[in-house]
């Protein structure tokens, strides 16, 4: 019995003075005081049980936790990231400080995806934030209470999540793209290609993005006159077969279209194509940076930022949000491809 209440009181005392910070000289003090362990020990036990809920009350979380799945290491995707996490600390939200972020990369493993995604619901987070398509299409398959936010994806209806621009998941918000660029960014080709005839492409023939942009290109080819040439594949380890069948037959130019395949493989895609030198002319400014030669497109940083903020109210639990258009377009070049090319930069153009 006396080692028993020994225990009690030493276990006590330690629990009062590391997790309390109660001063352990006052402790014993007060022990002593009694001459009594069994009573000081029966006093601490119920200042413990006490202090134990104070403290764990003190604890209890005030900063909001929040998922970022990214499906694919792409430095693209990368740059919305940066734009989206720069919005919410810009706001106050400071990742590890303010914020606590399940921050994972699928690594274009879709088991992967709907792991890191049920963790996160698992982890009760606030709002989970989706780049680009295939990951926002996955966590609106997984709930429909939590905010999905996001980011690099087209309209809902585009990406196959509804039946019409209105009709998107209540819990899905965030920053979305429409086609219309697409048309813009082909009639690029044009200004700077003027004796181009003969336009190359690969698509992704599993990813309704890229489906419904495929349509929307050959629609703008057959308006302009220009003969298309198309390769459908369904994994980036086609993606040199592709480019090879496409120089085959002898085009002019190549488009690239917004799919995670030609993200994921875009270096390979382009080493086949310098063969020949073919130029590369896409609708993405973050494929301008690794190489392509032209484009009018979202600035990605910008779109990341504008879902932050978008974030940010839903962290405030502002209740009246809505899904945004992307805001920033612009026409951007590479330099130094064209350049290599021998030729100069376009008027209306910035060059990266």
């Amino acid at each position: 019995m006396k080692n028993f209440l020994f225990t009690t009181f030493v276990t006590f005392r330690n629990f009062l003075t590391v997790e309390c910070s109660f001063p352990h000289n006052l402790i014993d003090m007060f022990c002593k005081s009694f001459h009594c362990n069994f009573l000081a020990a029966a006093l601490l036990f119920v200042l413990s049980l006490n202090l134990l809920g104070c403290g764990r009350s003190s604890e209890t979380p005030t900063r909001p936790k929040i998922g970022y799945v990214l499906m694919v290491r792409d430095a693209t995707l990368e740059e919305a990231r940066r734009g989206f996490f720069d919005a919410l600390r810009d706001s106050g939200y400071e990742a590890g400080q303010t914020l606590d972020v399940i921050d994972q990369n699928a690594e274009g493993d879709v088991a992967n995806l709907n792991q890191i995604l049920d963790y996160c619901l698992a982890q009760k987070v606030v709002l989970i934030a989706t780049n680009p398509t295939v990951a926002t299409i996955a966590a609106v398959s997984k709930t429909q209470t939590v905010p999905v936010c996001m980011m690099v994806s087209p309209r809902p209806d585009l990406a196959g999540l509804s039946k019409s621009p209105d009709d998107a998941p209540k819990n899905l918000f965030g920053v979305y793209e429409t086609l219309n660029y697409i048309d813009t960014s082909v009639s690029l080709i044009k200004e700077v290609f003027p004796k181009a005839k003969r336009i190359g492409t690969i698509f992704n023939t599993s990813e309704p993005n890229s489906v419904n942009a495929m349509g929307r290109l050959r629609s703008m080819c057959k308006l302009l006159g220009y003969e298309l040439f198309e390769v459908g594949i369904t994994n980036s380890n086609e993606s040199q077969q592709a480019a090879q069948t496409l120089l085959s037959r002898r085009i002019d130019v190549f488009f690239a279209l917004p799919d995670n395949i030609i993200f994921s493989s875009f270096e390979t895609i382009k080493q086949t194509l310098d063969t020949k030198r073919v130029p590369i002319v896409t609708s993405e400014i973050g494929l301008v940076k690794r190489g392509a030669l032209i484009a009018y497109g979202a600035d990605i940083y910008e779109w990341g930022r504008q879902a932050g903020r978008i974030a940010v109210k839903i962290l405030r639990g502002e209740s009246v949000l809505k899904l945004e258009e992307v805001q920033i377009r612009k026409r951007v070049c590479n330099a130094q491809a064209l350049q290599l090319a021998g030729l100069s930069v376009p008027s209306g153009f910035e060059a990266l």
